[in-house]
């Protein structure tokens, strides 16, 4: 089988591989599309918890061709979404009931092989059927998931005024779970008028176009909306600047959510006073481990919506390409990796 196969950060090739075989309690996906997002960038370059040789892909979705002797969840020909993500079981954290913070936590496309390539084992408890979901709604699982994890982690409170700092994939979906889990009123705030236009689609109360390289004037832009502050303010984009202005765009008492994924080495100030005076929270959503179930019921009956998102498509031998889709492409909402597909097209 061909995959994309990374001896270092930064250095892959596109290799033929034996095609693997699934132990007994694990299946081998022929892999129909899997996802490209601002993580496999950071992957790319040896960051997050990646570990080398590596083949990367973690939104994936694949057809069973072969199910290991112990499998029973699915069957031969079933379209399935993978959760590439689970703890050891048996750690002090897996024990605690935290599997998320397993201290062998494995990471399909990670930590381990993953879905850039023709074939892919995966447990088989991990995979879930989606047959009747389109292609471009069921690679959206694994975004969808984590997202279902960050609102598990937010807790919001029904009536939140909230203000949602970015409009990708995982914003777009982010934007919809808020609405549905109670927020009152949704501002999404980006530097891109076609995503936020989406955003409006799938239900935002207020959209604002902010520039990207001048926080003083996005702070100005969407504080008009709320003089005394937002409930809740959500930064999807992983821009240390934009962790930053959170909270100085929260009313007392409340409540920060950091959830896109920043380099490790950035940072941000903080006053302490702040936090202590106003009685403010900040949390993170780091990923998830058990929200595929969720995920695709969201999905399924159409309380997140997908259509729009998906724009660039790309075959193996286009991976360096779809990196730089997502990396510098304007017009790039969501990339994907089709193996079959022979070279790139809108």
């Amino acid at each position: 089988m061909r995959a994309i196969v990374y001896d270092a950060p930064r250095s892959f090739t596109v290799a033929e591989l034996p095609e693997p075989t699934p132990a007994a309690d694990e299946v081998r996906l022929r892999v129909e599309m899997t996802g490209v997002c601002g993580t496999d960038v950071h992957i790319h370059n040896g960051r997050f918890i990646s570990r080398f040789p590596l083949t990367p892909g973690h939104e994936v979705v694949g057809v069973v061709e072969e199910l290991g002797a112990a499998v029973t969840a699915v069957h031969l020909g079933q379209r399935v979404v993978a959760n590439g993500n689970s703890g050891c079981g048996a750690c002090e954290e897996c024990v605690r009931g935290r599997p998320l913070f397993c201290l062998e936590f494995t990471a399909l496309g990670v930590t381990g092989p993953g879905g850039f390539a023709e074939s892919m084992i995966v447990p088989g408890a991990q995979c879930f059927p989606v047959d009747e979901l389109e292609l471009e709604a069921a690679v959206l699982a694994e975004p969808t998931a984590c997202a279902v994890h960050g609102l598990d982690v937010l807790d919001l409170r029904p009536g939140a005024d909230v203000l949602l700092f970015g409009a990708g994939p995982t914003g777009l979906v982010l934007a919809q779970l808020l609405l549905h889990g109670g927020a009152a009123r949704l501002t999404v705030a980006a530097p891109t008028a076609f995503k936020l236009e989406r955003a409006r689609a799938f239900g935002a109360d207020h959209t604002v176009e902010i520039p990207r390289d001048d926080q003083a004037a996005a702070v100005a832009r969407v504080r008009e909306l709320a003089p005394r502050g937002f409930d809740v303010v959500v930064d999807a984009t992983g821009a240390a600047a934009v962790s930053e202005v959170t909270l100085s765009l929260l009313r007392d008492g409340g409540t920060a959510l950091w959830y896109g994924l920043p380099p490790e080495e950035d940072r941000v100030s903080v006053s302490p006073y702040e936090i202590f005076r106003r009685e403010l929270t900040i949390k993170g959503s780091f990923a998830q481990v058990d929200c595929f179930p969720r995920a695709v019921d969201y999905l399924r009956l159409g309380r997140v919506r997908t259509d729009g998102i998906v724009t660039h498509r790309f075959g193996l031998e286009e991976f360096g390409s779809a990196l730089t889709a997502v990396r510098h492409d304007p017009t790039a909402l969501k990339a994907v990796v089709v193996p079959t597909l022979a070279e790139a097209r809108p």
